[in-house]
């Protein structure tokens, strides 16, 4: 049950969202997630600062999951996170936070798993 919630600083086409969607697809087996409850959401042309400056190109990414990964999984889904914004969107490694959120509860289709 996990949700990627991404707001980036530039305009992401439709052709973009396809494609950064289906890459987090693949990646989130990374967290021992499948893909087929995988929810992913995008708000772009979003302001970002970083250390007082605007981002020109930037990214907040936030990992939710039910249950939880470890430390060293969260860790290589840092890294294709920021491998696919950087090939899709041109967003630099350095400009990206992303952040892991790990729930005992989670609702879907009337009830709680």
């Amino acid at each position: 049950m996990p949700f990627i919630d991404n707001k980036v600083t530039v305009p992401v086409s439709k052709e973009k969202r396809e494609a950064i969607k289906a890459k987090l697809g693949r990646a989130v087996s990374v967290l021992h997630k499948g893909e087929s409850y995988l929810m992913v959401g995008f708000e772009d042309n979003y302001s970002l600062y970083l250390g007082g400056r605007e981002l020109d190109r930037g990214a907040y990414v936030e990992v939710s999951l039910f249950g939880g990964a470890s430390s060293a999984d969260y860790a290589r889904m840092t890294g294709e996170i920021c491998r696919i914004l950087s090939d899709e969107l041109s967003i630099p490694a350095d400009c990206v936070y992303v952040t892991y959120h790990g729930l005992k509860d989670w609702g879907w289709n009337g009830s709680n798993f």
